[in-house]
């Protein structure tokens, strides 16, 4: 989930193609109940525009009473966005915020110098059996933006601007796109949705964004003549005219970017920062456990775990 288990955060594997400037193919890592897909970071691509983790939760399944419960834990220096294909979300941070999350919705939530949160299956997913599919991405702040203080914002499905054509559907998750702009506040240029294509549907990609790339989800899409399946991630050159067509099944896609920062991001842990320093401090905090005062604190109705610093 948002909360990396790793100190540091592991690559996936990267092939090169002609026609794709990066294809990204995630590495899986088992968190006991379910399983993480890590497409972002990569080795030749650290971030696609401001994302700079992406990670596919599930597909996994639950019995009743069981659920996913990952306990309050930090972040630094950049924005988490949740979006959910199935299951639910109680989240609860140190800003106030409690929200549940169904699918289709969209938690934002902006770190900047420091915010603590946790989340876990709802009571009312745990009533019966229940699942677990998603999105959940993390955007580096840029460098005017690091020490504000932390927000959330929660936006209903109803809220997320949809644009549809002959054999595509795009909800419209962050930032600006196909004429649209969605709801969410954003703190640099920035454009994620989520797409559906039918059989032979065509999705021309913005021609207004620098950094543009594709996760497939489920099905497949052709590019160039080239089919790409499930858990794969192009990034294209920018500038470029792309349009992708939907497989023998059609497919589902996050399509994303935006502008890139000036450099790079050093990360550590939960915690991204464009110094080694930031970083340090982040860490330095967390350790003292001394909730409430400096940059951490425990969400309100959940103080009574959370995860250490990692040894």
């Amino acid at each position: 989930m948002s909360w990396n288990p790793a100190v540091q955060p592991g690559c996936p594997d990267e092939v090169g193609t002609d026609a794709i400037e990066t294809l990204i193919i995630p590495r899986a890592r088992d968190l006991g109940d379910f399983e993480v897909r890590r497409a972002l970071p990569a080795p030749k691509r650290q971030m696609v525009g401001p994302f700079i983790f992406f990670d596919q939760a599930g597909p996994a399944e639950f019995l009743t009473g069981q659920g996913v419960d990952v306990r309050p834990h930090p972040h630094t220096g950049l924005g988490t966005v949740t979006y959910l294909f199935r299951g639910d979300f109680h989240h609860r941070d140190s800003t106030g915020a409690d929200q549940v999350i169904r699918p289709g919705e969209l938690n934002w939530m902006v770190a900047g110098r420091g915010v603590t949160h946790s989340e876990r299956t709802s009571a009312q997913g745990r009533s019966g059996p229940n699942s677990l599919f998603g999105i959940q991405t993390w955007l580096a702040l840029p460098d005017s933006h690091e020490d504000m203080a932390p927000t959330f914002e929660h936006h209903g499905k109803a809220a997320l601007p949809v644009i549809e054509d002959q054999g595509v559907s795009v909800r419209l998750i962050l930032g600006q796109a196909y004429g649209e702009t969605a709801p969410a506040k954003m703190l640099s240029e920035t454009f994620y949705a989520d797409v559906t294509l039918a059989a032979g549907g065509l999705l021309p990609l913005p021609d207004n964004h620098e950094d543009r790339g594709i996760y497939v989800v489920e099905g497949s899409i052709l590019v160039a003549g080239q089919e790409f399946g499930a858990a794969q991630m192009m990034v294209f050159r920018p500038g470029d005219s792309i349009t992708v067509s939907g497989g023998a099944r059609g497919a589902r896609l996050m399509v994303l970017g935006g502008a890139t920062l000036p450099g790079p991001r050093f990360i550590w842990w939960n915690f991204v920062a464009s110094s080694r320093e930031r970083i340090e401090q982040a860490r330095e905090e967390w350790r003292a456990e001394k909730w409430g005062v400096g940059r951490f604190d425990l969400p309100v109705d959940d103080r009574d775990e959370h995860i250490p610093l990692p040894g």
